[in-house]
């Protein structure tokens, strides 16, 4: 896997929403959370103003949860999480990108570093 910020475009099952995102692949995470474990989700986090939503805006629900803090997206037609907006603890605005969703990734090309998000 190549390191450093690269352009990468992804989106949900149905195609309906679509993103591109300056993002670098090779810092992904895999956290335990509930919620990220049950989902299955491996994460990668970029500056919000490095993604850019193409499509499917009025398609798109949302999902808090403990903290409230982290607007978990989801497609309301297929029901796929493409990604999420948060805060990181410095206050930067941030993209979770659920790298599940990239177009023509090999996820086993991936080395995602464990997130205890359990202990959060």
């Amino acid at each position: 896997m190549t390191t450093g910020m690269k352009t990468i475009t992804g989106g949900c099952h149905c195609g309906a929403v679509r993103y591109e995102a300056e993002a670098d692949l090779s810092n992904a995470v895999e956290c335990n959370c509930s919620h990220c474990a049950k989902k299955g989700f491996i994460l990668t986090f970029t500056p919000a103003e490095k993604f850019r939503l193409i499509s499917g805006k009025e398609k798109l629900s949302e999902y808090r949860f403990n903290k409230q803090v982290i607007a978990h997206t989801f497609c309301s037609e297929c029901g796929v999480p493409p990604f999420a907006f948060g805060t990181q603890p410095d206050g930067q605005q941030m993209a979770a990108i659920n790298v599940r969703c990239v177009d023509d990734l090999d996820i086993a090309t991936l080395e995602p570093q464990k997130l205890d998000g359990k202990s959060f």
